[in-house]
């Protein structure tokens, strides 16, 4: 197999494809991170702007949801966290997640022609497999958000996983056997995020976007398994302004479900 040409990424290139007002304005490039989400939480801390967008070729911690580790392999992804000091309360920084899923959907349409889809809250599918995940932290100050942070990691150019992995995760290069061009990706990522955070923060939830999302929602009227205390199964309706997936059970009620609380997975595979 012919070796894949790995191409550090280049602040001044990746500034050059920003189209944005705020978003990713303050940029801040690293070949090697413990985690992006840790090191943007340090300059939160310490001031950093509404925007800041810190991005690595490399994460040596990279972290999932529920404590999962994220592997990031140097000059194959795209692993960068953005920064918000939003208006809204802690209960709605749930939102984030799926306004950046919305996001990365376009991004990637946008750059490779792929059709992602999103498995509730926020993972980013292509062919059932996850092609990216979105990871948001925060900190609280006064019962305010003083920072919130949303860490997306793209698999690009990876040409395999761990076999553990194979069945439930993809690359942009494994579903077109094409190499891309990281620099383009985040700025299209940011451009789309800007737009969609606009809409999110004029009513503070997704009322907005709700129409959107489903219709990339990838459990839309699917059977799924909802891995609570209590694990149950019933077909994915969509999601409420707030988030959460409405699941209609095999008795007909329809239960409201929060992403803090369960996991959901495809009756079948992953999604």
């Amino acid at each position: 197999m012919e070796e894949m040409k790995v191409m550090k990424l280049d602040k001044e290139r990746l500034e050059h494809e920003l189209k944005t007002e705020w978003a990713a304005r303050n940029l801040c490039c690293f070949d090697a991170v413990d985690s992006t989400n840790l090191e943007l939480i340090r300059l939160a801390k310490e001031g950093a702007p509404h925007g800041t967008l810190v991005i690595a070729d490399s994460q040596m911690a990279g972290k999932g949801r529920m404590g999962r580790k994220w592997i990031s392999p140097p000059g194959s992804g795209i692993w960068m966290s953005l920064l918000l000091r939003p208006e809204i309360s802690p209960q709605s920084a749930s939102m984030l997640t799926l306004v950046a899923a919305l996001a990365v959907v376009e991004g990637i349409r946008g750059e490779t022609g792929l059709n992602p889809q999103i498995k509730w809250p926020n993972d980013v599918v292509v062919s059932h497999k996850k092609i990216c995940g979105i990871l948001t932290e925060m900190g609280v100050r006064d019962g305010k958000i003083d920072y919130a942070v949303i860490g997306v990691g793209i698999n690009v150019n990876i040409r395999e996983f761990p076999e553990e992995m194979a069945d439930k995760a993809t690359s942009l290069y494994l579903e077109s056997g094409k190499e891309f061009d990281r620099s383009q990706i985040p700025g299209l990522v940011m451009e789309a995020f800007e737009e969609y955070y606009e809409k999110f923060a004029a009513t503070c939830d997704l009322s907005g976007l709700k129409e959107e999302y489903e219709s990339i929602l990838a459990n839309y009227n699917q059977p799924v398994r909802v891995l609570a205390k209590e694990p149950y199964e019933g077909v994915a309706r969509g999601i409420t302004d707030g988030g959460e997936l409405l699941v209609e059970k095999t008795d007909g009620t329809i239960v409201a479900v929060s992403a803090g609380e369960v996991s959901v997975r495809g009756l079948y595979s992953y999604v």
